[in-house]
């Protein structure tokens, strides 16, 4: 009763700028209270959800300009999970992109109360991260490298500097922390409260009580919205409805799956402490302890992730308005135990409430956001994992962009709804994944962790055969790909539970792997790769493909191009591979993950009334790759047919027999630049292919292998890959790929504009290959993803993605620099002149590296196998 108090008291004392505000507007026409105004017929956007997120949406939308904006709650404004938030901002965030809209949202939070005059709560108390064990401390270091080329101030501080901020934690048993001095709290209400009064100043109508029943489509786009009010036309739907987005999505003419689940989350509120607590004492994060404590009114606020958290709503029973559910205290007697270990001095204090909220979690701990695969207009915000505050700001005015623009000022890819599909939205899949989840939260992740539930959900025939071969699993997109493949004898156990920032466990057998697909054959398992099969009548499919496709497809039948599929500035929306199987059909490959995007994107962009067919063969193939120089000989006794160069040429296609299979689409391409071929095979054949592949290969050494050997390949031979190198804000100028793009022939595409322009301008940011030189590869940290550059000591950019190169015995990491000038801040053309006269570092984790850095890959250093020690680098700066 007493949370239910203040937070009456909160709405009360923050919203008469608002209710006034809106009466007035209203009163002039009706005369009646705001929640009974009638509703318009007609808006442009209506958004459904009156907590931080809609509200910043609607914020943000009226500050890039759009006036006809419809907010509808259910409730009251801000009565949902935001009511409840612990209200810390915090910009500790190991996620680029999140660790942004943290950023911006502690900038917007702090002058939103002088532009609206409703009071927020804000003050800028800092953040103190707690390290329990020296793993912990090396994660803190690697966000504090990346803060800190954020110009985000940042300290890696000592236990007995803990003491000194907050004078009432034990430390007794802390190796380190890192304090970030502009972190803040917020009532988070409040901040809602505020958004909605400045939108509406700007001319948003906010509609309290009024219920979304569901969304009207028309040919695949918004039409509308019907509510228990009445209907209103619109061109745009927002579903910022947070624990309700799930049964919302799914309540549509045409259901949109947006996967999210509720747990219960726990924290309690004391009274004030003797010393009554300032408000600016800094908040305390213990992820080992799995709690947070921040100040609140003199006393404590504090709650955590407990192991064992408790799924509800699972069978979409819920409420209006959110209610404090049952207290647990032998729930929550962990945490408790936890806060008071860190904080002993609480044990005689008294506790005022243990609070009970719903809180939603995603399948992989990332907020949702962007635009549904199969209804235009309809846009979602939501699944925030307990982290609405920090994100509500930044999130919402990258939606707004999105929706005014066409796309946000950033790469929101791991965000984006469309990583997902629909098969992530099963109840019981999402109420087994946020179990796990939510502890997930405070856990230690260290590089290459993999979830262990909701898994098997989508495997490859060959699935069983591989396991008893040794194979450990990862997931990508809902779908199970080999890591590598455990000998006989070697302890399965220890290999599973192998974590670690530095050198890993299965060091020596992926160099085994390694060493086999360029010595002899390897075969992998690619069935997860996406596969689009686009056909028409006519030549419609051809035309359409020159659209929407950077390279040229009009090649003899038979023939393979490697392609972008970009964006109107340039950027690449997928990048793929594509057969020509003959004069109007073509066979596309893409990355596992752009199953929905890329279907979505194409569906959006072929005309609605033609010829066209476009189907998704992904399950209908199974694909194996056969890597390493023996492959042509594994293959010409299989099929009785020459697969020498001179019969079989660099990126061609036939279909051929391999055994007793008929139609085997065989293309001489391995994704990773070593000799071989992939095989496409109907998946009736794959069990069948693979034992004839594996026993006829037995002469020539053939053995079993996995994705970490196909990255380790693909990143010493500098291939960019989509989602980790490339994104939506990188052209192919900038990755060296000018020889993928029609430029010259004269044929328009998407983005040609923009590249032709960026050609005459030169490149601001260029794709470039590292090679570690003073880095032990056995006794210091590892660098994986994310690591600062920088060039003569000045950041320059960050490394995505990196792997140990068993060929040069060094790591190779890839990544983008840009040209700064130090003074004016500007950005200016990296030439290939920049790169070559530059003194590269690699940062890890507070640790830096000296680097050499290349334009081009080191094609001739594979042609004889050399030892480091012998190498010659004088040739490794470029042409």
């Amino acid at each position: 009763m007493f949370l239910r108090l203040l937070s009456d008291v909160r709405w009360q004392r923050a919203s008469p700028g608002w209710r006034s505000m809106t009466s007035s507007r209203h009163s002039s026409t009706t005369g009646a209270e705001p929640h009974l105004t009638p509703l318009p017929s007609h808006a442009q956007v209506v958004i459904c959800g009156g907590g931080i997120m809609g509200t910043s949406v609607a914020y943000h939308l009226s500050k890039l300009g759009w006036k006809d904006i419809v907010l509808l709650e259910q409730g009251r404004l801000a009565a949902g999970s935001t009511r409840f938030c612990a209200g810390i901002v915090s910009t500790a965030r190991h996620l680029s992109i999140e660790l942004k809209m943290a950023e911006y949202s502690n900038k917007l939070y702090q002058q939103l109360e002088q532009e609206t005059g409703v009071k927020t709560g804000y003050v800028r108390t800092g953040s103190i991260s707690l390290a329990q064990t020296q793993d912990r401390l090396i994660s803190l270091k690697r966000i504090a490298s990346r803060l800190k080329v954020m110009g985000i101030p940042c300290e890696l501080i000592p236990p007995k500097r803990v003491t000194q901020l907050h004078p009432l934690l034990n430390i007794h048993d802390l190796v380190g922390a890192m304090y970030l001095p502009e972190d803040a709290v917020v009532s988070s209400a409040d901040v809602s409260l505020a958004l909605a009064s400045a939108a509406s100043l700007n001319g948003a109508q906010i509609h309290e009580r009024t219920s979304v029943i569901h969304v009207l489509c028309q040919k695949g786009c918004v039409a509308g919205v019907e509510t228990d009010r009445g209907m209103i036309e619109c061109q745009y739907f927002v579903n910022c409805a947070g624990q309700w987005a799930y049964e919302l999505g799914l309540s549509n003419e045409e259901p949109v799956s947006i996967p999210l689940h509720a747990c219960e989350h726990f924290y309690l509120l004391t009274r004030p402490l003797k010393t009554p607590l300032e408000s600016s004492t800094p908040t305390i994060v213990d992820p080992d302890g799995r709690i947070y404590i921040r100040s609140w009114q003199g006393g404590i606020l504090s709650g955590g992730f407990e192991k064992n958290p408790k799924p509800i709503f699972t069978e979409g029973r819920n409420q209006l308005e959110i209610q404090n559910l049952q207290e647990d205290w032998d729930h929550f007697e962990p945490l408790l135990s936890a806060l008071l270990r860190r904080m002993p001095d609480l044990e005689a204090l008294e506790i005022v409430q243990l609070v009970n909220c719903p809180e939603s979690f995603t399948p992989d701990m990332r907020c949702i956001m962007g635009e549904s695969p199969n209804v235009q207009g309809y846009f979602v915000l939501a699944g925030m994992n307990s982290a609405g505050t920090s994100f509500g700001g930044g999130a919402g005015k990258y939606m707004a962009e999105w929706m005014v623009n066409g796309y946000p000022s950033d790469n929101v890819w791991p965000l984006d709804l469309k990583r997902f599909g629909a098969l992530q939205s099963s109840r019981t899949f999402l109420r087994h994944r946020v179990m796990e989840v939510m502890p997930l939260i405070y856990d230690l992740k260290v590089p290459r962790w993999d979830f262990q539930t909701g898994r098997q959900l989508r495997t490859s025939p060959l699935y069983d055969r591989l396991d008893a071969q040794g194979a450990r699993w990862m997931e990508k997109h809902g779908f199970e790909r080999a890591k590598y493949f455990v000998p006989p004898g070697k302890d399965l156990l220890a290999l599973d539970q192998s974590k670690t920032f530095y050198k890993p466990d299965w060091f020596d057998i992926v160099g085994a792997e390694v060493k086999c697909c360029k010595e002899a054959v390897c075969v992998i398992d690619m069935s997860s790769f996406t596969k689009f099969e686009i056909s028409s009548t006519g030549d419609q499919a051809l035309d359409i493909l020159q659209y929407l496709f950077s390279n040229d497809l009009d090649v003899p039948v038979g023939h393979i191009v490697h392609t972008g599929m970009l964006n109107h500035n340039g950027g690449y929306e997928n990048d793929c591979s594509i057969v020509r199987l003959n004069k109007r059909s073509f066979f596309m490959i893409s990355p596992t993950d752009q199953q929905v995007h890329c279907w979505s994107w194409l569906k959006k962009h072929m005309p609605v009334d033609s010829n066209l067919f476009l189907e998704d063969v992904t399950w209908k193939y199974t694909a194996l790759n056969l890597i390493g120089p023996r492959a042509v000989d594994v293959l010409s006794e299989l099929s009785y047919a020459p697969m020498t160069p001179e019969h079989f040429p660099s990126l061609f296609c036939k279909e051929m027999s391999v055994g007793y299979a008929n139609g085997i689409r065989v293309m001489s391409m391995t994704h990773t630049g070593e000799p071989g071929f992939m095989l496409y095979i109907p998946i009736e054949y794959a069990l069948h292919v693979y034992n004839e592949v594996m026993s006829v290969g037995q002469k020539y050494g053939i053995r079993n292998s996995g994705y970490y050997a196909l990255r380790s390949l693909r990143i010493e031979k500098f291939f960019a890959f989509w989602g980790q190198d490339l994104d939506a804000f990188t052209t192919p100028l900038e990755c060296g790929r000018e020889f993928r793009v029609k430029l010259e022939k004269g044929t328009d595409f998407i983005g040609r504009e923009a590249l032709m322009q960026q050609k005459q301008e030169g490149v601001y940011k260029r794709f470039i290959m590292f090679v570690l030189e003073d880095h032990d590869t056995d006794l210091d940290l590892w660098p994986w993803w994310g690591e600062p550059i920088y060039r003569n000591g000045q950041y320059a950019g960050k490394t995505t993605s990196s792997a140990y190169s068993y060929t040069l015995e060094r790591h190779v990491c890839l990544g983008f620099v840009l040209n700064v000038d130090p003074e004016t801040g500007e950005e200016q053309p990296v030439t290939p002149d920049f790169v070559n006269q530059g003194e590269y570092e690699i940062d890890i984790a507070g640790q830096r590296f000296q680097a050499k850095a290349k334009l081009y890959p080191f094609s001739s250093l594979f042609t004889t196998r050399r030892r480091k020690d012998e190498m010659e680098f004088s040739g490794f700066q470029g042409k």
